[in-house]
């Protein structure tokens, strides 16, 4: 591997891709910015469709203080430390996994940027061919063991060998990742990739160290990040404790623990009662009332609810006449009053009118006699009018569970349902066996990296397609957003993927929908990433 002399790196903040769409009415101050330095104050943002920012009247806490536990309620237990094996979102670990191995890079909505963490900066190149990344000086691993472009490459291939979130994306869009000197890592791409950034936000931002996978096979959590691990109770606890020699400064926080609170009400009455200070929220109604009494960031996204259809050989969904059934029948708008109160963003639109990628194909409509006409024809050929649903059992997926359920009936699908005991267990049959008819899931698409979830979801290579969608033209347009060289070409690349959708069905849309991550009153300077995931290295509770 060849080096070259370092080159001085400038610390100029990373380009920004597209973002979440601000509203006009949003800002009545004209200060849509947020202080991340103490990570209080109101951005100014309304929590409405296409808002995205730190909200809440939150007084300024003065000088940090030191010591003491954040406890932070998380939407999903983590079972798993390792990022490959664990997705690195904010709902699915990325918060944890960020305290123990930092990132490369966070995204900053209110500027719009990719802002350096780990990297000092990320540049594109002139030809849109590569993007050239310059880490920090001095930077350690926990082990002591430094943390430099020869390790970065490797936690890299580590990550997209083990099939990591995103490395499919990740390996059709790069032909080669190199450690030109011993702080410098080229990205060289196979045609040019505007939302590159994004991915070095998520797993392959995350570097795991070399000792971490040990000679037995066993793993051990050792990053850069702030904290280090102590100790985890799959289903109960994940305890991690500062890192005296973090090279941002010793946190001023001496341990956080992210503890399983099975449902999102009761979050909030933790809350409310001091025990936790801080929560990821995901249900309408919830977020409504955290956010009337609690500061937090607040983030917006297309497809926050979808019924995912498994359409593999031997499933109802195979037979494009019953998705194309249930797609002509399930009412977004029922499932909004029964199982988020009337206050979702309800619709089959994947990009509303509030998203910057909102486009004029026309959404689909209800057509229940038609339904009924595609039901009886696949029938005909075999179908015995059976649907297994597999969802969590909280109270709002009950709620859609049993919507959906009465919806179908009428056009002759009865409905199953079956209730999982928790997200985790609904993780691994959905994304690990496969076994399912149907289920709700969130693909959380942001405005500002819309591809790659939706390449996750419906390229027929991806690892995460759990749908069993094996459609080239969808893959083509997949191609098409992720090569799109202004917003214009994008937007025209998603307007197809709509179309596309709309014929085949390969999953139903029922509304876009928020992230909220409250925190306590006394709970100062947590820095929001993209996907709500938090980064708490200068967090203090006064």
């Amino acid at each position: 591997m060849s080096r070259s002399n370092r080159r001085r790196a400038g610390t100029v903040a990373i380009a920004a891709i597209a973002s979440g769409l601000m509203l006009a009415s949003c800002a009545s101050n004209g200060d849509s910015s947020s202080d991340s330095s103490n990570g209080s104050g109101d951005t100014g943002l309304q929590t409405e469709a296409g808002a995205i920012g730190i909200i809440g009247d939150q007084a300024d806490g003065g000088t940090a203080v030191d010591g003491g536990t954040l406890n932070f309620a998380g939407f999903s237990p983590v079972a798993s430390l390792d990022p490959t094996k664990t997705q690195p979102a904010g709902s699915t670990g990325g918060t944890e996994m960020a305290a123990i191995y930092d990132l490369l890079v966070r995204y900053d909505a209110s500027t719009h940027t990719y802002e350096p963490q780990l990297a000092k900066s990320l540049t594109e190149s002139d030809d849109h061919l590569s993007w050239t990344l310059k880490l920090r000086d001095g930077v350690t691993f926990s082990d002591g063991t430094p943390l430099n472009a020869d390790a970065v490459v490797a936690s890299t291939n580590r990550f997209n060998e083990r099939h990591g979130g995103n490395s499919q994306a990740f390996l059709a869009g790069v032909k080669s990742v190199e450690a030109t000197d011993e702080s410098t890592v080229v990205y060289t791409m196979n045609q040019p990739w505007s939302e590159f950034p994004a991915l070095l936000v998520f797993g392959h931002g995350m570097v795991v160290a070399p000792s971490s996978d040990g000679a037995d096979g066993a793993f051990t959590p050792i990053g850069a990040g702030a904290f280090t691990f102590e100790s985890l109770t799959p289903g109960s606890d994940l305890v991690l404790k500062a890192r005296e020699d973090y090279w941002n400064g010793k946190p001023h926080l001496d341990s956080l623990k992210f503890v399983t609170i099975a449902d999102e009400q009761p979050k909030i009455d933790a809350l409310n009662t001091g025990g936790i200070q801080m929560a990821f929220l995901r249900n309408a109604a919830a977020i409504d009332d955290a956010k009337a009494t609690l500061p937090g960031f607040y983030e917006t996204s297309s497809l926050s609810d979808v019924i995912q259809i498994n359409q593999r050989e031997g499933r109802p969904g195979a037979d494009v006449r019953v998705r194309q059934a249930m797609q002509m029948t399930i009412d977004p708008e029922v499932i909004n009053v029964r199982a988020k109160e009337g206050k979702g963003m309800p619709g089959t639109e994947i990009f509303q009118s509030w998203s910057k990628w909102h486009n004029d194909v026309p959404a689909m409509t209800l057509n229940v006699d038609e339904a009924k006409t595609l039901v009886e024809e696949a029938k005909a050929d075999g179908f015995d009018g059976n649907i297994t649903y597999f969802t969590p059992g909280n109270q709002s997926s009950q709620a859609t569970a049993l919507a959906v359920q009465a919806m179908l009936a009428p056009i002759g699908i009865n409905v199953n349902v079956e209730y999982a005991a928790s997200v985790t267990d609904v993780v691994k049959r959905l994304y690990v066996d496969k076994d399912f008819d149907i289920a709700t899931a969130a693909y959380s698409v942001g405005d500002a990296a819309p591809f790659m979830r939706l390449y996750s979801a419906l390229d027929s290579t991806s690892s995460n397609n759990i749908l069993g969608v094996n459609d080239p033209k969808m893959d083509q347009i997949l191609t098409d957003v992720q090569t799109a060289k202004d917003d214009d070409a994008k937007r025209t690349a998603l307007a197809a993927l709509q179309t596309e959708v709309n014929a085949t069905a390969p999953f139903l849309t029922l509304s876009a929908g928020a992230n909220f991550v409250p925190w306590t009153d006394n709970v100062y300077g947590a820095v929001p990433s993209m996907d709500a995931i938090m980064l708490l290295d200068q967090a203090w509770i006064k």
